[in-house]
């Protein structure tokens, strides 16, 4: 029996240093922990948020134009329907929170207030719009339709930014697999 230890000892110790060895190839191989249902949603997003900023840059040359009001109402309801689109979908990135990784839920606490504001803004375009049809080129509906321009700006590059994040961790994530890089 004796002799039986002496052996296992050496291989027992082997092996176990064989094994920790080997843990960083395993820690490499597991995935992020994003959750790849968030990632696609966000993709969504940024759709949905280009689009919605091409709209309002439109309607910001709108006002140095000579179009009708109707032309203006009409903008800003397409603007008004993409904002809705965007708040479906940011609601799917709040019922997908628990299985979002940090970073997700961060971006999707970011995005929320950003889209908020941006519907409280035209909001208030649209209000201004439906007592003035007439001023059309006047500081307050100016102002009302550039701040709807900055806040769609912004909301657009916050998620182009989160989606260009996401995708350059997967590849940097891939690459670490490939070449078997030690985690940290």
């Amino acid at each position: 029996m004796k002799r039986y230890a002496k052996v296992l000892g050496p291989v027992a110790g082997f092996m176990a240093v064989g094994f920790l060895s080997l843990v960083p190839t395993i820690r490499a191989a597991q995935p992020s922990g994003d959750s790849k249902e968030v990632s696609s949603i966000f993709v969504d997003a940024k759709a949905e948020a280009v689009q919605l900023k091409q709209d309002a840059e439109e309607m910001n040359s709108f006002v140095h134009s000579r179009l009708s009001w109707q032309t203006h109402a009409a903008q800003l309801d397409q603007i008004k329907q993409h904002i809705n689109n965007t708040g479906e979908i940011v609601a799917k990135l709040n019922n997908a929170r628990n299985a979002a990784s940090p970073w997700q839920q961060q971006a999707t606490d970011r995005i929320t207030p950003l889209l908020k504001e941006l519907a409280a803004s035209v909001e208030t375009t649209i209000t201004f719009l439906g007592h003035n049809q007439e001023r059309l080129a006047t500081a307050p509906y100016t102002e009302y339709v550039q701040a709807n321009t900055d806040f769609a700006v912004d909301l657009s590059q916050v998620i182009s930014d989160y989606v260009a994040y996401s995708e350059a961790k997967h590849k940097s994530e891939e690459l670490a697999r490939k070449l078997e890089v030690p985690t940290s």
